[in-house]
């Protein structure tokens, strides 16, 4: 039973995930949020349930259910929204690489307290989610939503999604084969170095982004008034003339 438990709780973290993934494009959504979240609550927490369910009946690893799953939400996640493919995939996979590396974190939390991976990994990884939506809620329902609604870096989503990608890709592969080898003191500290430095080239590049929007729209502004200038200007010279030519 208690497997059971700790496999599903491996699950629930999509309810955090999808909540952080809808909150730059609420602008967006084709219904009122709180008509999406009374099925799509529901439905993430069945799906939870039964995919912890058929991994300890099946004897199946989480991660052999969670990658199809995955790509199921990805594509409810972009029919619910108004915005291109590009756009909804790169905050779908930003998200994803996020909580990847918090997977990894928590097998290695997990591992350092001395306790068994299945008892303690499922309750960190959720902990460690849910703590980081909040700690992120004001930039991504404001910041990051001025960026998605920005049509200036229209051609910049197309090459965003390839970092995630890489940096979840690195996470599946790190992920030991056996629970018992991030019990060795060596490998644990090098799995932790590791992690870390991914969630730092997350944080830089999430942010270099979100600056290059900013100049992006501030570059955008100015040429904006540059040519209401100009063409108040050329209306004035135009006035100008015509005055002077009905002097004359």
């Amino acid at each position: 039973m208690r497997t059971l438990i700790f496999q599903t709780l491996e699950f629930t973290v999509l309810i955090p995930g999808m909540l952080l993934a809808y909150l730059p494009v609420r602008s967006s959504l084709k219904q009122t949020p709180k008509k999406l979240a009374v099925w799509m609550l529901p439905l993430l927490i069945i799906c939870s349930c039964f995919c912890g369910f058929s991994c300890y009946r099946f004897h199946l690893s989480t991660k052999s259910v969670l990658l199809p799953l995955l790509f199921v939400l990805l594509v409810l996640y972009h029919n619910t929204l108004l915005i291109s493919l590009w756009k909804s995939v790169s905050i779908y996979l930003a998200v994803c690489a996020v909580f990847s590396c918090f997977n990894s974190l928590s097998r290695a939390a997990s591992a350092h307290l001395a306790f068994s991976g299945s008892s303690t990994f499922g309750i960190l990884y959720n902990l460690f989610c849910i703590l980081f939506v909040l700690l992120i809620w004001y930039p991504a329902s404001h910041s990051v939503k001025e960026m998605v609604e920005d049509e200036n870096l229209a051609q910049t989503w197309y090459v965003f999604w390839i970092l995630p990608v890489l940096v979840i890709g690195l996470n599946l592969a790190l992920i030991p084969r056996y629970n018992t080898i991030l019990h060795t003191q060596r490998f644990l500290r090098g799995y932790i170095v590791i992690v870390y430095a991914l969630l730092l080239i997350l944080a830089l590049f999430y942010s270099m982004f979100l600056m290059m929007a900013n100049i992006l729209n501030k570059n955008k502004k100015l040429q904006q008034e540059n040519l209401f200038l100009s063409v108040q200007q050329e209306r004035y010279e135009n006035l100008r003339s015509a005055i002077e030519e009905a002097r004359q």
